[in-house]
């Protein structure tokens, strides 16, 4: 029988062509590969060798399925909402109430505003190691002492914020358009440095201090990997827009979107992390680590080449520009609302002028103080940024999907309890890291 007397079979054939691949999709593809790679690679290398072979073995094995399902359920999450439009807040306050709602805003501002502080270090601390180890203009003495501090990243927060200030739309374009020479210089330095590979790592095999100083250390990298690989801030405008363009088969073209982007960051930033583990011994890696130095820096002070002792800062220095710009706004956005709504609660209506002075100023003032205290960036990213990404991403869709109606086809994979037990240890680490801290302290 033919299509056109079988609505059947011509609903079947117009879901087979929709579900397709595309230039679209391809473009999505890209782009949630942008947004995970940046800034948080360059610290992923640190935590996964410092701690010896079977951390970066679990890293290596795991990073692709965590990635994948969490995402995955995440988007699942977002299209079962009944609007077209609705993004994360939107289909929780759909699915729990508006108190959820504003909940989820709030931690998503928790997410995001860290990581312009870890930026600001991040920055102040990589400028600071390529005015001593490069250019040469100041001492080690001088690179930690306050005062320099102060002055180096003052110019840094003001030169970021005038930048957004008078031009943010060019910006951000240009920023944009920096993604995949990053990735290309960051393939070129993995296989450079292939020539320094060495068996240093492999000998941890058997001198791996204990079964429960291992575990610590496989328990502490996994926040880190849920910083490194995130792009959870481009998941609902994939879902947005697919269930407009792809309606009946979004979730299918969502998931392998989702799917092709993991293989492809995986495979790239897991390169990058071997290659450096390989290079440089487990100890070398954990001074990096005290040193509050991004991966690239650390490894242009230690060669010593000169071409790579320049390019490498200035690539890391690129990077985490490009990830403060792009947090900028969303954090912009959080503190926006969070001002408006406690203006409210006052019964005052502020202008968005006046919203948007506070903004600056909160964020300019915060950024600066932080980049001089300079507080230990891995330290942040487990027991702050980490764990508060993976209880959106891990275990929000995983409660969603035992609860409401409209994911209850999703019950009883094993995936779910697969995300479910990485988010809890996620969020976990943040005791972990507490009492490893008072311990020590």
């Amino acid at each position: 029988m033919s299509n056109t007397l079988n609505p059947t079979a011509t609903i079947e054939s117009s879901e087979t062509t929709r579900s397709k691949w595309t230039s679209s999709d391809t473009t999505w593809m890209l782009s949630l590969y942008g947004t995970a790679i940046g800034a948080g690679v360059l610290f992923l290398p640190i935590k996964a060798g410092s701690g010896g072979l079977i951390p970066l073995l679990f890293v290596l094995f795991f990073s692709f399925p965590m990635a994948y399902l969490a995402h995955r359920g995440l988007c699942r999450f977002i299209l079962a909402g009944s609007s077209n439009d609705g993004d994360i807040t939107v289909t929780t306050e759909e699915f729990f109430g508006p108190t959820a709602g504003n909940v989820i805003t709030f931690l998503y501002f928790l997410i995001i505003f860290p990581i312009l502080l870890i930026y600001s270090v991040g920055l102040t601390n990589t400028t600071l190691s390529f005015m001593e180890n490069q250019l040469h203009l100041i001492s080690a003495t001088a690179a930690d002492s306050l005062a320099l501090k102060s002055i180096v990243s003052l110019a840094i927060v003001s030169c970021l914020m005038l930048i957004i200030n008078f031009g943010q739309e060019m910006t951000l374009k240009v920023m944009s358009y920096l993604v995949y020479p990053f990735i290309c210089v960051l393939m070129f330095i993995a296989v450079w440095m292939s020539q320094y590979w060495s068996t240093a790592i492999f000998s941890t095999w058997s001198t791996e201090a204990t079964v429960m100083g291992t575990l610590g250390n496989i328990w502490l990298i996994i926040p880190v990997m849920v910083f490194a690989f995130n792009h959870s801030p481009i998941i609902s405008s994939l879902a947005v827009a697919k269930k407009k363009e792809d309606a009946g088969v979004a979730e299918q073209k969502c998931s392998r979107i989702i799917k092709y982007a993991n293989i492809l960051m995986v495979v790239t930033v897991m390169f990058f992390v071997v290659s450096c583990a390989l290079a440089l011994s487990p100890e070398q890696l954990s001074q990096a680590a005290e040193e509050n130095l991004p991966i690239l820096s650390y490894v242009a002070n230690h060669f010593g080449t000169p071409f790579f002792s320049i390019l490498a800062p200035i690539v890391a220095f690129v990077a985490m520009s490009k990830s403060f710009f792009g947090h900028y706004l969303g954090a912009k956005e959080g503190f926006d609302g969070l001002v408006t709504r406690g203006a409210k609660a006052m019964g005052k209506a502020p202008s968005v002028k006046t919203v948007n002075k506070i903004t600056f100023v909160f964020i300019f003032i915060t950024c600066w103080v932080i980049a001089i205290l300079s507080p230990n960036v891995l330290d942040l990213i487990e027991t702050l940024v980490g764990p508060i990404i993976a209880s959106i991403l891990f275990l929000l869709p995983m409660y969603a999907i035992s609860r409401v109606p409209a994911l209850a086809k999703y019950k009883g994979q094993v995936s779910n309890v697969f995300v479910t037990v990485l988010g809890l240890i996620a969020i976990s680490a943040i005791v972990f890291s507490l009492v490893n801290m008072a311990i020590a302290g």
